[in-house]
């Protein structure tokens, strides 16, 4: 087992653990990749080194809480024989891992060890682990499947996500906290000691923040503070910029982001230790008592900041008064809408109702453009309507793809093609909002269709 293997050993210098990626690579089919990972975990218990070294090296690469920090790390040609020294590799990754060398250092100490390794060994193995990126056609759910019952099992990356609220109003009851709902990206921020990761809300690295996270380095012991958690903790809150469009558009660019102006709203702490299990049974107005301590030493120049809110009785009237107004408020300062947390509720990390969200959606009447074929599992009929219109003094044109039924998708598109009958038409769109483009025409969030207007082209009832 993982816990039970010394990796300092000697034996395993010269391992050889390509073998086993190309083994992943010679079929497509998964059965064969989950066969070859169990034939890989039966092996590493009878004590293989070379599949114990191919095991670890699988853990190190899909384990998202080890961030190593590089992307580009290059391949080498034509070195053979060589010492092939993974516990030398494994001290690299730990030393990348915990920024004990970062920039030039890291760098010039990757391409040393690179040497150190048949270009097999590197090529298939060591850099792809180093990048993040095994390319043999497996997930963390294929490795779980098999070894989810042992040490080598690799964490999952989930999170608390909230309910709708439309249509559950037993579950609105009693003293809830009351929150505005941010338009920005969803962040995890990962302490460990003094270094900071953030990812999105699926796991992926978020690398185009670098003031956020040294903004939450800088201010970590505020966070900890009588907390207990070792200086091991998860922060969960958003990033907002100056517009969702910006944000957007920054936070997606592979290189030269300009993210200096946005600002982390925490809203939540997490142990680490507990976050990776999926559960802290600390309830929800403990955690944000400890959200409280370090508001009260932030600044409001500072580029993190914790979620203000309010508490409401929902067991009356009044209180329900209390968070209409409060959700119209909110709506009107531009916030999405809000959030309604329940106190005495542990943090969970997956869709639970303690967590739930209000919003209002928008409805306009938009007339078809266009039609445009599916792909994949819909090609062959409708994908996507292209609709124009105005509303408000706004020209929207926006792609609507989703609202349909596959039966639906069938006839629109038999429509479309036999006789011409859905441009022109008038559709009801549903979306979260209207969002402006660079160019100044409008578009919508995630819009969905609802309904034709009606029975002619340009006929609004």
């Amino acid at each position: 087992m993982i816990d039970e293997i010394n990796f300092n050993d000697a034996r395993f210098e010269a391992v050889m653990a390509a073998g086993w990626i190309k083994d992943l690579e010679s079929s497509d089919s998964r059965l064969h990749k989950e066969k070859t990972i169990e034939k890989a975990l039966m092996a590493a218990n009878l004590g293989s080194a070379d599949a114990q070294a191919f095991l670890f090296n699988l853990y190190e690469a899909y384990n998202p809480y080890h961030v190593f920090g590089v992307r580009q790390v290059p391949e080498t040609e034509g070195i053979t024989h060589a010492a092939n020294p993974w516990p030398t590799f494994w001290a690299l990754l730990e030393a990348l891992r915990t920024r004990t060398i970062t920039g030039h250092r890291a760098r010039d100490r990757i391409q040393a060890v690179a040497q150190l390794f048949d270009s097999e060994e590197w090529n298939q193995v060591a850099r792809r682990v180093l990048i993040k990126d095994m390319r043999c056609g497996i997930s963390e759910k294929t490795i779980n499947k098999v070894v989810g019952r042992t040490h080598w099992r690799v964490p999952v990356f989930t999170c608390q996500l909230a309910q709708d609220s439309a249509g559950q109003p037993t579950k609105l009851r009693g003293i809830k906290r009351l929150e505005v709902k941010l338009d920005g990206v969803r962040i995890l921020a990962v302490v460990t000691g003094d270094v900071v990761n953030l990812y999105s809300r699926n796991g992926k690295p978020m690398d185009n923040f670098p003031q956020v996270a040294e903004a939450i380095e800088a201010n970590r012991r505020l966070f900890q503070h009588g907390a207990n958690m070792g200086g091991r903790f998860v922060l969960d809150g958003e990033i907002v910029g100056r517009s969702f469009q910006e944000l957007m558009k920054q936070a997606h660019r592979k290189s030269d982001a300009r993210t200096e102006h946005m600002v982390y709203h925490v809203f939540d702490i997490v142990p680490l230790d507990d976050f990776e299990r999926g559960f802290w049974n600390a309830p929800q107005h403990k955690r944000l008592a400890l959200l409280d301590r370090a508001r009260e030493a932030l600044t409001a120049e500072d580029l993190i900041q914790v979620m203000p809110g309010m508490d409401v009785d929902l067991d009356g009237a009044e209180g329900h008064d209390i968070m209409r107004r409060f959700a119209e408020a909110s709506v009107e300062q531009g916030y999405e809408g809000i959030m309604i947390k329940s106190l005495d509720a542990p943090y969970q990390c997956k869709r639970v109702d303690a967590w739930m969200k209000w919003k209002p959606f928008i409805e306009v009447s938009l007339t078809v453009v266009d039609v445009e074929q599916g792909t994949g599992r819909n090609e062959g009929r409708l994908g996507a309507l292209v609709c124009e219109g105005v509303d408000d003094g706004k020209t929207i044109r926006v792609n609507v793809g989703s609202g349909f039924s596959d039966e639906l998708r069938d006839q629109l598109w038999q429509d479309h093609v036999g006789s011409n009958l859905v441009t022109g038409q008038v559709v009801e769109v549903r979306a979260d909002a209207i969002t402006q483009n660079q160019d100044g025409t409008y578009s919508m969030r995630f819009p969905r269709f609802k309904t034709f207007r009606g029975f002619e082209p340009g006929e609004k009832l």
